[in-house]
């Protein structure tokens, strides 16, 4: 697959096929994602977005480890927290059951759902974007929730909850 390929595959909103490479382990390289999902390339933000996305469709994670994947190499990678931050949401209110789509700093687009489960992780809110790759969602984004939540009285506590595509995500535990 070229560069051209991979480029044209990431604005379809695919990601590479890395699960099928399996290239030898090349070490490590100075990449770093921070806790807000800014890439740094030896300590500077990478401010090219359509290179973080080239980097994001190459990205797996195995045993708690990051790394970046090609046909003919694999490196591994640092990440603070998780790679992704979900950024905005909408609900989609044309289709039943309502569905909430999110979006993440790189433009990836999910559904939350049975296939893309919200999480509750350490008092820190989380959507799964597939391949074990996470994205935490922004602090305003659960405020938003937050305030079209439902609230439950659980053992004196509230819990509050949100739908979509017919599941019901826990915002606090």
């Amino acid at each position: 697959m070229s560069l051209e390929q991979i480029l044209s595959s990431l604005e379809q909103g695919k990601h590479a096929p890395t699960e099928r490479w399996n290239p030898p382990y090349c070490g490590e390289i100075p990449i770093h994602i921070d806790e807000n999902g800014q890439w740094h390339y030896q300590g500077s933000p990478i401010q090219r977005d359509r290179l973080v996305k080239l980097f994001a469709s190459v990205l797996v994670h195995e045993q708690g480890d990051y790394f970046l994947v090609t046909p003919a190499e694999k490196v591994k990678i640092s990440v603070a927290d998780v790679p992704f931050i979900v950024v905005t949401w909408t609900k989609v209110t044309d289709v039943s059951p309502t569905v909430i789509q999110v979006t993440t700093n790189i433009d990836q687009q999910f559904a939350l759902s049975e296939q893309h489960p919200l999480i509750v992780r350490n008092e820190q809110l989380y959507v799964d974007c597939g391949r074990d790759l996470w994205a935490k969602v922004h602090r305003n984004v659960v405020y938003q929730w937050a305030e079209i939540a439902q609230v439950q009285q659980h053992h004196g506590r509230d819990i509050y909850t949100i739908e979509s595509a017919g599941s019901r995500f826990y915002l606090n535990q």
